[in-house]
């Protein structure tokens, strides 16, 4: 299928302003960039009953939280949300309207995690930081009114990696329990040897080249790419994972990852949604304001997260 018109106007627009791709960056230029960016293309935020910035303890300090409480109830179920930006860039900013429109659709709470990035922390910080924010979110669950028997975990890209990780020790007993898993555009094989890389590498806001640089800049060595923590679908068993809804976009280097993923949690024997926008690229769920399909997108996401966490 072809690009959806306002993302190909979108890309137009980005080439005759020069914006310079994120692997031509160094990191701190690259999120100066991705913040812009998103604050250009963000629509107006949904109104949530709350808003309350958080620290949660963290294996070398720390970690930020910051938590959306969509409606004014007692006790919520909640999203635990890793924001993408392959581990590079990204933070509770760049992903604030996605988690806002979450928390206000689903009537739920949103918990979204400031995990540290890479290459000043390279792997597994950025996982052992999910770790120990899904830990304290389960543990403080009833300071935070929430329903600790009803925690989803969810991300897009390099969040929803992250996501997939905790599922899979969720799983293994190594963390708490998850109900629900988000998997939105998921970066899922560090191999970068998907078929889908060389068809929908270029041209894009996420091409090839970028993925080889956020790879890089995250792992320690190439052996990392084996470690399931870094690649999921690497992952020998993917049976008795919590239930999944995986989102592809058609026009993103990420989508046969997603969707082998999808393939091998639904032959594993798990309850999988799929959700595929074929004219759609990477990140397209941040960029409402440009891109009238992503608003229609969250509003299904907070409809099937309602479902999920509902008893």
């Amino acid at each position: 299928m072809t690009l959806d018109a306002d993302a190909a106007l979108l890309l137009d627009m980005l080439r005759e302003a020069g914006r310079p791709p994120y692997h031509a960056l160094s990191p701190i230029e690259a999120r100066a960039a991705m913040i812009q960016a998103r604050a250009a293309m963000a629509p107006p935020p949904a109104e949530v009953a709350e808003i309350r910035d958080l620290l949660a303890p963290g294996p070398h300090g720390p970690i930020p939280l910051r938590l959306y409480r969509g409606v004014a109830a007692t006790v919520t179920p909640v999203l635990l949300f890793f924001h993408g930006g392959g581990w590079v860039i990204g933070d509770l900013q760049t992903h604030d309207g996605v988690c806002r429109h979450l928390a206000a659709g689903a009537g739920c709470t949103v918990i979204a995690v400031d995990y540290r990035l890479a290459p000043e922390h390279k792997f597994p910080a950025a996982v052992n930081d999910a770790i120990a924010a899904l830990v304290w979110v389960n543990e403080q669950a009833k300071t935070l009114g929430i329903d600790p028997a009803r925690i989803a975990v969810g991300g897009d890209s390099a969040g929803a990696n992250l996501a997939a990780v905790l599922a899979l020790m969720a799983r293994d007993g190594a963390v708490p329990p998850v109900l629900w898993q988000m998997l939105l555009y998921p970066a899922l094989d560090l191999s970068l040897s998907q078929d889908s890389y060389r068809r929908m590498g270029e041209g894009y806001v996420l091409t090839t080249a970028t993925m080889a640089w956020f790879r890089d800049h995250y792992l320690r060595s190439d052996a990392d790419v084996e470690d399931w923590r870094a690649s999921p679908l690497r992952a020998e068993d993917l049976s008795n994972l919590a239930p999944a809804l995986v989102l592809t976009a058609g026009h993103d280097p990420l989508v046969d990852e997603g969707e082998a993923y999808a393939s091998r949690l639904r032959a594993s024997g798990v309850a999988v949604e799929q959700r595929r926008y074929p004219g759609q690229m990477h990140g397209f769920l941040t960029m409402g304001k440009v891109l009238p399909t992503a608003t229609a997108a969250l509003d299904d996401l907070a409809q099937a997260l309602a479902r999920a966490l509902t008893p």
